[in-house]
């Protein structure tokens, strides 16, 4: 296993969240839609961040997720690290919008510069074997705290967290029972991880929906 090449998110409505989708971040073909019912509690044990290069293009992004119906759960701010903030999308999924730049060197764009799925995860140190094992090489690792994979081809990057660190990060309680209601699609075959993230492989099945497709069926529609 080499990259991740989308993530599949669960929802109960396709339709609305491919028009959030499109309308708050401009994403394309590394998220899918798929229609689920799954029962699902609290923290649903996983983020998404995207990174970008300067602050204003942080400020455009969560804006227009503020603008389509997403709530916030971390107002933007400017910290020892950087320069960002946390929104939960209207499905529930919770997205970081980051990026490690404290000023702007330019005018506001909407470029995203990098995509990266973190798991929250009960072990790290059994995770990060785990996936090794399944032949993902570490790029970054922090003792049992947080590990960042190398693969340099994925369209998403992977990254292990501990589970309440990452419910802390995200703003919100690591409470949470019932689906991850997250599917990630990757060149290996399916599997399932020991906190439970599902894999399958690359290949979308025809009940999921890619937000290209989704933003083609709004202009339709409009």
């Amino acid at each position: 296993m080499a990259s991740i090449e989308s993530v599949t998110l669960e929802v109960t409505d396709p339709t609305a969240a491919s028009r959030f989708y499109s309308d708050a971040f401009d994403l394309d073909e590394q998220i899918c839609l798929r229609a689920a019912e799954t029962p699902t509690t609290g923290f649903r044990g996983f983020t998404l961040s995207l990174t970008v290069s300067q602050p204003a293009n942080v400020d455009s992004l969560i804006g227009t997720a503020l603008e389509a119906g997403a709530s916030s759960l971390k107002p933007v701010t400017k910290s020892f690290w950087g320069y960002g903030g946390v929104v939960q999308a209207p499905d529930g999924t919770i997205w970081k919008i980051a990026s490690s730049a404290k000023k702007d060197t330019g005018p506001a764009s909407r470029q995203i510069e990098q995509i990266v799925l973190l798991l929250g995860v009960a072990d790290v140190a059994a995770s990060k074997r785990f996936y090794v094992n399944h032949g993902l090489a570490v790029g970054k690792s922090f003792g049992r705290m947080y590990v960042e994979f190398d693969t340099p081809s994925s369209p998403v990057k992977l990254a292990l967290y501990r589970r309440r660190a990452l419910a802390k990060d995200a703003g919100v309680s690591p409470d949470g029972t019932g689906s991850h209601r997250l599917v990630i699609a990757g060149d290996s075959e399916p599997f399932t991880d020991p906190d439970g993230f599902a894999w399958q492989t690359s290949a979308a099945s025809p009940s999921q929906t890619r937000l290209s497709e989704g933003q083609l069926n709004r202009v339709a529609a409009e």
